[in-house]
């Protein structure tokens, strides 16, 4: 039986073994995903992203547990940063999911940035496909907390949850790095501490700026607040904000809800083919950057590629022209 066979009959050290595989991009892994593909497309994919603090983990864990109560299958991705020294995963997200420790119904599974940006490792994706082929209905992506780097979450995941905490003085930095135009359910979580007024204020200023539906302006001196003119052939989410306090499980419930209100709007407007068929095009694309650059450098010459970087270093050529002779087969 194959690794692929195994893992759709529900072996978990097969399961294990293949994600290793296909972590470390061997030709076994490359083999079985091409295997197991076909049966990939019924899992809805949940980003959780945000900045560090934020407790992200705690609100995967609670989030877990309740599709647990739901019956579904559930796999989590804690996508840890990089030891410097070994350039494995941290594994921190593990320690704090231990209730999740012993059901069969859960998977996690932590892997390591190692240096890719955007919070997600280039190989998150086919992991995430492994787990689709495996039968599972949920699956929850983590990302690093990186910040300002986060985006890459909304070509992945079905749902983006973007995660805000009080007191954090971040709310500003969060509106400038853009992440919460990747935000389809907006979470305060710690929302038992001081200041969640206030972040929760920014976050819908902002929101009312990236989503008018309301007109303000004044009339005889007076402000004058009119609903904008909703057609009835535009179909738009606004993205909710959520208070939780995720040590606590309070509302976990109402944050589920939301999410799978998301997945049947975007199910009923057909989002859900488009965001389906963008998220493999921007993996295709990854993917054949990475194949073109492969061949090009095993066709460049011996030497020709330092040749040419130690050229630009000194700065006899400019690194748009050493591109250009490398592209065109030529050095000089």
């Amino acid at each position: 039986m194959t690794l692929s066979q195994s893992v759709r009959k529900g072996d978990r050290l097969a399961l294990a073994r293949l994600l290793t595989q296909v972590e470390n991009d061997t030709l076994e892994g490359r083999a079985a995903l091409a295997e197991l593909f076909p049966q990939t497309g019924r899992a809805h994919l949940i980003g959780v992203t945000g900045a560090p603090g934020t407790g992200k983990s705690s609100l995967v864990n609670q989030l877990a547990l309740h599709f647990r109560r739901e019956g579904k299958r559930v796999a989590i991705l804690a996508v840890d940063p990089s030891s410097p020294f070994t350039g494995g995963a941290v594994l921190g997200d593990r320690v704090r999911m231990r209730d999740l420790s012993g059901d069969a119904g859960v998977f996690i599974r932590s892997m390591a940035t190692r240096g890719s940006l955007g919070g997600l490792a280039q190989t998150t994706a086919a992991m995430s496909q492994v787990f689709d082929a495996a039968g599972f209905d949920v699956i929850l992506i983590e990302t690093v907390g990186a910040g300002q780097s986060e985006v890459d979450i909304a070509r992945l995941a079905h749902t983006t949850i973007v995660v805000e905490a009080p007191g954090l003085g971040d709310d500003i930095q969060a509106i400038k790095a853009g992440i919460l135009e990747i935000a389809d359910v907006l979470v305060v979580n710690k929302a038992d501490r001081p200041g969640v007024e206030n972040t929760e204020r920014a976050l819908k200023s902002m929101l009312e700026l990236a989503h008018p539906t309301r007109h303000v302006f004044l009339h005889h001196g007076r402000e004058m607040v009119v609903d904008a003119p909703v057609k009835a052939e535009t179909k738009m989410w606004i993205p909710p904000i959520l208070r939780t306090v995720a040590t606590e499980g309070t509302g976990i419930t109402e944050l589920a809800a939301h999410v799978a209100a998301h997945a049947a709007h975007l199910r009923l407007s057909g989002d859900w083919a488009a965001r389906e068929r963008a998220r493999l095009e921007a993996e295709m694309e990854a993917l054949l950057v990475e194949a073109l650059m492969t061949r090009f450098r095993a066709e460049v010459p011996n030497g020709g590629f330092e040749s040419a970087v130690q050229k630009v270093h000194e700065r006899t050529l400019s690194p748009w022209e050493a591109v250009q002779l490398l592209v065109n087969g030529r050095q000089e």
